[in-house]
Parts: C-alpha cells; structure tokens; sequence
C-alpha cells in the first residue's frame, strides 16, 4: 500500500466493486458490469487489482494480470471529477511495480489511438507503441495502439 497526496492505492476487495462500477460508468462507453469485477477478483487467479482511494472515495483503479513474465494491463480509470491530480499515474506505476515483484519482466496495454492523454502517461512511464490492434474496441470499431514496456528498464 502506498500513501500520496491524502490518497491510497490499495489492493481491491470486494467491498470496492460499487465504487470501482462508478468509475468505470464514468469513464467507458461499454463499462464492465460488478460482475465481471467479482469474477476477477475471485475467480482469475491471474488478477490483481488496485484501487485509488482518495478521502473514502473511489478515485480510479487499475486492473493488471501476470502470467509468467508478461503482465498485461486489463483496464485503468479515474473518475473525471478527480482526473488531472496524477491518480492514473500513481495507480500504474504501482501496478508495474507489483508486476515487476510477481516476476513479470514485460508489460502491454491496449489504448484507443485517439486518447492521447493517457498514450502520453504511458510513454511518461516508459511504454512504447508496439503496433494496432484494428477494430479493437467494440462501441465504435475504433482502433487500439498496443503498448510494452520492459520491466527492467533495459
């Protein structure tokens, strides 16, 4: 557990799932629904995920899973009321370090190649683009820039 500008990243528990489906209602046009969040979180045992607590609310959270060596982003959000105060940047780089002490030496995500906002807070971390997936994202066929990072810093 970190603690940051009166904020906390913690591992997610269940008691999180009504304020981590506000978060994700806020920020996606096809949000997952409770439970899938559920699923993950007792059912993948490859998942991990973390949450942004800022004053007892849900800021953002951030969905990670490692196989192996690779960890692969599933999901990251933060709520738009609590957006531009480096959530989405505390919740990332303490999913990389968790990663990285898991074993995992590479890390990918997908991201809509109109988001620039978020491309430019992963290439801030170290990510570089790694190719498109086409018609990634269901809503509106868009394209996703796929993103890696070596773990080691190599």
């Amino acid at each position: 557990m970190i603690e940051q500008a009166k904020s906390i990243i913690r591992l997610m528990t269940i008691d999180d799932i009504e304020g981590v489906y506000e978060v994700e209602k806020n920020s996606f046009p096809t949000p997952w629904k409770p439970s899938i969040f559920i699923n993950e979180l007792h059912v993948n045992k490859y998942a991990h995920y973390f949450v942004c607590e800022k004053e007892g609310y849900i800021a953002g959270y951030c969905g990670l899973w490692v196989i192996g060596e690779d960890a692969q982003i599933t999901n990251i959000a933060v709520h738009s009321s609590m957006r531009g105060q480096k959530f989405g940047e505390q919740l990332l780089s303490y999913a990389m370090i968790h990663a990285r002490e898991l074993g995992a030496v590479h890390m990918s995500l997908e991201v809509r190649v109109s988001n620039v906002v978020a491309q430019g807070l992963y290439k801030k971390l170290g990510f570089k683009e790694g190719g498109i997936r086409k018609n990634y994202y269901t809503d509106n066929q868009e394209d996703a820039m796929v993103m890696w990072v070596n773990l080691n810093g190599e």
